[in-house]
């Protein structure tokens, strides 16, 4: 997946879009992300262990429109049609749009919605043949794959390897310190900016 430099580029470039994204999400709902679902999804479980019943519910739709936004992307990819690929990022530039619309509007609700679809959505963006592609929202599995294959640079495989990896894992931080950045400036109408990222 992160053969060629192109694709290199473009998933640190996802990855610093998801960062940011996410980071203006986390402020916004105090705590709770809209595209790191793990964290999400631990933060249910908390929530229903205690009896914060209205917090998990928050957390349980947070998580379902992620997985609706994966699968609408998928379905984009899977279809028959040309640069499926740029037809992803469009969609999401419009749901971002969408979003900073609705903030404008004072209708937050929708606004996140539509965040977290966007979110869900970027994901499809490596997918091929059906397979599950590559995650551009969380790092996670980059941070594993990075351990793994610097395993493999010290037994003899590739010296470098790891290293895209890794990059992703930074863009996401990076992306996210603006976020909080852009937040911190003029609150959830940050999302702006990365509908234009998305849009290029």
């Amino acid at each position: 997946m992160l053969d060629s430099r192109r694709n290199v580029l473009l998933a640190c470039a996802l990855s610093a879009l998801a960062g940011y994204v996410d980071g203006i999400g986390f402020l916004h709902l105090g705590g709770l992300f809209v595209s790191f679902m793990s964290g999400n999804s631990t933060r249910m479980g908390v929530s229903l262990a205690e009896g914060h019943w209205s917090n998990a519910l928050a957390a349980f739709g947070l998580v379902a429109l992620f997985v609706i936004g994966a699968a609408a992307g998928s379905l984009m990819v899977l279809g028959r049609g040309a640069n499926r690929q740029a037809l992803v990022l469009l969609v999401e530039a419009l749901l971002l749009a969408a979003a900073a619309l609705a903030h404008a509007l004072g209708l937050e609700n929708v606004a996140v919605a539509a965040i977290v679809l966007a979110m869900g959505l970027e994901n499809a963006v490596f997918q091929i043949d059906g397979g599950a592609g590559l995650g551009v929202t969380y790092v996670t599995g980059a941070l594993v794959k990075a351990g793994q294959l610097i395993a493999a640079a010290l037994t003899g495989g590739s010296r470098w390897g790891w290293l895209p990896n890794v990059l992703m894992w930074a863009a996401l931080v990076a992306g996210a310190a603006a976020g909080a950045l852009g937040y911190a400036w003029i609150n959830l109408a940050a999302i702006w900016f990365a509908a234009a990222a998305a849009l290029v």
